[in-house]
């Protein structure tokens, strides 16, 4: 029979779930780590890195998120390829229903199953996904060479994808519904540098239309002045939404946003549950303090253990 019952299950496998993994493999833990896509969660769609520590040079996404994997598969991390669909938090044994196989136990969870990008929500954005309207540019950057895009966002991501464009599209217009970015400066500075970057202020898009793919944009300004932008694709990066689709958020007393909040140790509001990384309730979302959640999450959930024996 199938092992059910782990120590530690860690839910998710971004860079706080790995994070996690590697130090229970090394600390010796009963442990299992539950991923239902590829490895490596949002860190696979950025372009570059610049600020991780230990790479001067800076490094793609993908391969910080390769190099992550292979250093979990080094102390033999004991993951599972499977999709939670839901769980029960109310008793000390935690249980995890899988969308096909049976239930799993466990007396501690780190739950790090991260967020996804968020849709503006307007008229003909559901329809041409994928004709037009992409959420990441790395993905399909190179669909656009030599090409007009938008790129909706003020944010660190929405400035560096704008900035990565530039790559291929010939032109890149960046739209922000305030008059300032909210990017860290030095990315800032590079955009406002690069010539092939132009920027609508103080603008929302309202819709977008076309037939076979992305045409047009319909803009309204803060003071209702209306324009039409002609493009050929939008990439939206207006920010995350938490994957919490199988999480109890009552007993977990998630925020309004949907996302987790914890202690300064990732503990939540249940005995033996932490949160770490994109889904939990924070200001700043960057993979080196996902890391470091996930290593605290760990240590949070042995201190526990230790309490329970």
């Amino acid at each position: 029979m199938a092992k059910t019952h782990y120590k530690l299950i860690i839910l998710g496998a971004g860079p706080a779930g790995l994070t996690a993994g590697l130090y229970a493999a090394r600390a010796r833990m009963d442990h299992l780590l539950i991923e239902k896509g590829a490895e490596g969660g949002q860190v696979l769609l950025t372009d570059w890195i610049d600020n991780y520590p230990g790479f001067p040079d800076g490094i793609s996404g993908f391969d910080l998120s390769e190099k992550m994997s292979a250093q979990a598969k080094r102390f033999e991390v004991n993951s599972l390829f499977g999709n939670v669909v839901s769980m029960d938090l109310t008793e000390p044994v935690k249980r995890l229903e899988l969308e096909d196989g049976d239930p799993l136990t466990c007396d501690t969870l780190i739950i790090c199953s991260g967020a996804h990008p968020r849709p503006l929500g307007i008229p003909g954005e559901k329809e041409l996904t994928g004709k037009g309207v992409s959420y990441c540019a790395t993905c399909d950057a190179p669909f656009y060479r030599n090409m007009h895009v938008a790129v909706v966002g003020g944010g660190n991501t929405a400035v560096q994808e704008a900035i990565h464009l530039t790559k291929f599209a010939d032109k890149v217009t960046l739209i922000h519904r305030r008059d300032e970015l909210r990017a860290t400066k030095i990315i800032q500075e590079k955009a406002f540098a690069n010539p092939n970057i132009d920027f609508i202020w103080n603008s929302n898009t309202t819709k977008i239309q076309g037939t076979e793919g992305v045409e047009e944009l319909h803009l309204k300004s803060n003071d209702g002045k209306e324009s039409v932008l002609k493009v050929d694709g939008i990439f939206v990066l207006i920010g995350v939404l938490p994957n919490n689709e199988m999480l109890p958020l009552d007993i977990l007393k998630a925020d309004d946003g949907g996302f987790i909040p914890t202690d300064l140790e990732t503990r939540t509001a249940v005995p033996g549950v932490m949160a770490a990384g994109d889904i939990r309730s924070k200001e700043v979302r960057q993979v080196i303090n996902a890391a470091g959640e996930g290593a605290t999450a760990v240590l949070a959930a042995e201190n526990y253990l230790t309490n329970l024996s």
